[in-house]
């Protein structure tokens, strides 16, 4: 599996960059495309020629570098209108402060991202934890499913935000974070109707064992209120990328993620004895905290002045292109 991370490593800067000019149809039909050949290639190694786990990675890694391809051969067939004029020396022009940033956002994603995994790492030394991380894993993987709409969100607003704070049109920024916010959070609210809804169905949809079944029903509500909060908390974090606030997101997710919900969840599950419920409640209080600081910084920041400073950026790196 190690190919398949430097492919995503190179994929995040290249989408980053088709966004940025709203290429998105182009960034869908590349995806769809290497997703049936992935369903095809999926069936054929693992099912058909019975290569199993190895074949498992063997495609995902072939996938992964399949979208890299053709997203690099989209941008210099192209020329991206006018953003791709070819590699040059200009990139390292003050690089510290780029790479700064980057540093940052890299710190806030990894931190968000490792957060819910570590439940399941934590289940595994509870007693008797087969079942218990069957079930989580099960939960993880529909969550998973789930955050992939509010990722798509994440990236559109980070996108928008920065686009309109660099042209410095504060308002227009400050209004597609109230439109997404709203959007993102009533599909929260039917994802969750549907996890609800067929809490006693979707876990027989990856296991026949009916321990893990009753299990992943009764862990139901915890994945409910997790997939609630994807509707809002990742454009949160999105709009933080766009504004350039990744530092101090960063902060926040060290304090309510690893200070306040990982040692909440441990206490509720192994000193109170809550088992797997106490260790993803825990952790949900963090997430909630997390949510409740970035709407209050997000409600009451100072967007003409966040478009000013932008706009400097804009112009500081973007040098005459920018300045058009």
């Amino acid at each position: 599996m190690i190919p398949q991370m430097f492919a995503y490593a190179m994929n995040f800067p290249i989408q980053k960059f088709l966004q940025a000019q709203r290429k998105l149809m182009a960034m869908a039909w590349i995806s769809a495309v290497v997703l049936v050949l992935h369903i095809f290639f999926s069936w054929l190694l693992i099912l058909k020629l019975g290569w199993g786990l190895v074949g498992a990675a063997v495609t995902l890694n072939a996938s992964w570098w399949l979208i890299v391809i053709l997203q690099l051969i989209y941008i210099f067939y192209t020329k991206s209108d006018g953003a791709w004029s070819g590699f040059s020396w200009l990139a390292f022009q003050d690089l510290f402060g780029f790479i700064k940033l980057s540093l940052a956002s890299a710190i806030m994603l990894c931190l968000e991202f490792w957060y819910l995994m570590v439940i399941i790492v934590i289940v595994g030394y509870l007693d008797n934890p087969v079942v218990p991380v069957d079930a989580v894993s099960i939960c993880m993987n529909i969550n998973g499913w789930d955050a992939m709409i509010s990722i798509g969100f994440n990236a559109a607003i980070s996108v928008r935000v920065s686009n309109e704070l660099g042209a410095g049109n504060a308002r227009a920024a400050k209004f597609s974070v109230v439109v997404v916010s709203i959007t993102t959070l009533v599909i929260g609210v039917v994802c969750t109707a549907l996890v609800l809804g067929t809490r006693d169905v979707f876990p027989y949809l990856f296991t026949n064992d009916e321990a893990v079944a009753k299990e992943t029903t009764r862990l139901s509500i915890l994945l409910a209120l997790t997939v609630l909060l994807n509707g809002l908390q990742p454009v949160l974090s999105g709009v933080a990328v766009g504004a350039g606030w990744q530092s101090i997101v960063a902060y926040i997710n060290i304090g309510c993620y690893y200070i306040v919900g990982l040692p909440l969840g441990i206490l509720l599950g192994f000193v109170f004895k809550f088992g797997t419920m106490g260790i993803w409640g825990g952790m949900i209080g963090g997430i909630v905290l997390q949510t409740l600081i970035l709407i209050v910084i997000v409600a009451t920041r100072n967007w003409e002045k966040e478009a000013c400073e932008a706009e400097s950026r804009v112009h500081r790196w973007g040098g005459a292109i920018a300045q058009k």
